[in-house]
């Protein structure tokens, strides 16, 4: 695809993409995406911030540091300027003192999405069956409850449905003790153009968009992680 991500990626040799570039990876699939802004000090925080509209979300943008939770890299609910400040620093400096030799290119700045059910949609390449589709309740759900479904790409409309009704969670898609059901026809739509976006770019070797927020309305991808791998 001329002129798009992954073609300047392929141009730089990179192949471990921070969050923001992934998530243009998936606007480029037809994904919807929470918008997501780099700022390099925390006075470009506070800017972005207000550009984006409070309350937002900061996350520290480290190819070296990958899980960004753990490493107190995520600040959440920031509610205006003083408290993005304060947050840039400290995100900085816990993962500067957990990893010390990563380069850290600044922090991520998105709004903060309230509301909806957390979905997980993953990538992964089976050496007998090539790539597969995960499907999942979100957030760190998908590592206690482990309740997900796979598919091998290509998937049809009725394979997307079928890998989200079959989950043990699904009476929380359906809506549960009065919250409301979340579109699976947006939860469909978006496993199908992934597959058809996989398809068509096979240097993509795994893929974690999570959370991927779930409503009436449609769906919104939060945080995502990917991996490319190119042919020599």
């Amino acid at each position: 695809m001329k002129g798009s991500i992954l073609e300047r990626l392929r141009n730089e040799g990179r192949n471990v993409l921070a969050e923001v570039e992934a998530k243009e990876v998936l606007k480029e699939a037809g994904v919807p995406v929470n918008e997501t802004l780099i700022a390099r000090s925390r006075e470009e925080a506070v800017s972005l911030g207000g550009k984006l509209g409070y309350p937002v979300v900061l996350k520290v943008v480290s190819q070296d540091v990958l899980h960004k939770t753990e490493a107190g890299g995520v600040e959440l609910n920031l509610a205006g300027p003083e408290q993005v400040m304060e947050a840039y620093d400290r995100i900085i400096a816990a993962a500067r003192a957990k990893y010390p030799g990563a380069r850290i290119e600044g922090v991520s700045v998105q709004r903060m999405i309230a509301g909806g059910t957390e979905v997980i949609i993953g990538l992964t390449k089976d050496p007998q069956f090539g790539p597969m589709l995960m499907f999942g309740l979100g957030g760190i759900l998908v590592e206690v409850l482990r309740d997900v479904s796979f598919r091998i790409v290509p998937l049809t409309e009725t394979d997307a449905r079928e890998m989200i009704s079959e989950i043990k969670g699904y009476p929380l898609l359906k809506g549960f003790r009065g919250s409301a059901p979340v579109n699976e026809d947006a939860l469909a739509e978006v496993l199908t153009r992934l597959s058809n976006f996989i398809e068509l770019h096979p240097e993509i070797d795994e893929m974690d968009i999570n959370p991927l927020f779930a409503t009436e309305k449609g769906v919104i991808a939060v945080d995502a992680r990917m991996i490319l791998k190119w042919d020599e």
